[in-house]
């Protein structure tokens, strides 16, 4: 299970993502279930920019990630296959990488929250302004601040709002349906503390950069890929993912429905939206040795 680009391990624990899954009967049941939940580079306890290097940490981008969970898995742990390769949002696109990079080492993925092309349009754009912002703060001092410059905070409120929390939803009565709901809505999300480190947040956008996943139809195990019809960063309009998904012989898409109650690139946080799903496909997968 790999997680999103400003989470952690931690981010598959909380209960409204946890419980349906990995709780009692869930599809990957905790008890009866070997469950992998790796923290990647940059994030959690992995080695990051703000362990005291900042700045001068070494640049990395998806396939460094996707490389460290491989060996983590292989070396660290012994396992040799995958029964299941799960990912959401920034880990949804690792699990394509996983996919291409080790098309033999799990026997299907199901990336979520996630474009299988590359890092580009709005999304690409937006992520960039994040480390332009940033590194125009006169606080940043080439990343040996003192204190955490103050355009991260409204940077990483900017991308929040313009890039998940749902249209339907922020228009919903307990949002923002008024300026005045809005305006206690921003202030709110500017005044909250920062979350994490400048450094950290700059490293973390500027590895996805380089993500264009090549080589598709080297993808040959069953794949579902969950998306959310109000997901703004996965726009499902653009027609890219069903582009994509043609590419490999055994992929399908669960699109699951605009409205109030998703939130927009974070739908897929909420577990119980699409479980039942998963588990439908779980349940369709042929035995082990019959896939490989």
């Amino acid at each position: 299970m790999l997680h999103g680009t400003n989470g952690s391990s931690a981010s598959a624990l909380t209960a409204p993502f946890a419980k349906p899954l990995f709780g009692s009967g869930g599809s990957l049941d905790a008890r009866k279930c070997f469950n992998i939940i790796p923290d990647s580079i940059g994030a959690g306890r992995p080695a990051k920019p703000s362990d005291g290097m900042r700045a001068r940490f070494p640049d990395y981008n998806d396939d460094d990630m996707v490389l460290a969970q491989c060996r983590l898995v292989t070396e660290g742990l012994g396992i040799r296959h995958l029964r299941l390769l799960l990912g959401n949002s920034m880990g949804g696109m690792h699990a394509s990488l996983w996919g291409t990079t080790y098309s033999e080492m799990a026997d299907a993925l199901v990336p979520m929250a996630s474009q299988l092309t590359e890092m580009a349009s709005r999304n690409g754009m937006l992520q960039r302004m994040i480390s332009v912002a940033m590194r125009n703060d006169p606080d940043w001092k080439g990343g040996e601040y003192t204190t955490q410059p103050r355009a991260v905070q409204m940077a990483d409120s900017f991308f929040g709002i313009a890039i998940s929390g749902g249209t339907l939803a922020f228009q919903a009565e307990a949002q923002a349906p008024t300026r005045e709901a809005a305006d206690r809505l921003l202030d709110a999300r500017l005044k909250a503390p920062l979350n994490g480190d400048a450094n950290d947040v700059m490293y973390r956008w500027n590895a996805l950069r380089e993500y264009n996943p090549q080589e598709l139809e080297r993808i040959r195990v069953p794949v579902l890929a969950i998306n959310s019809a109000a997901d703004e960063r996965s726009p499902p309009e653009t027609g890219l993912m069903e582009q994509a998904l043609a590419r490999m012989p055994m992929a399908r898409l669960h699109l699951i429905p605009a409205s109030s109650e998703p939130r927009g690139h974070g739908t897929t946080g909420f577990t119980w939206l699409w479980a039942a799903e998963m588990g439908r496909f779980l349940t369709e997968l042929p035995e082990p040795a019959a896939i490989r």
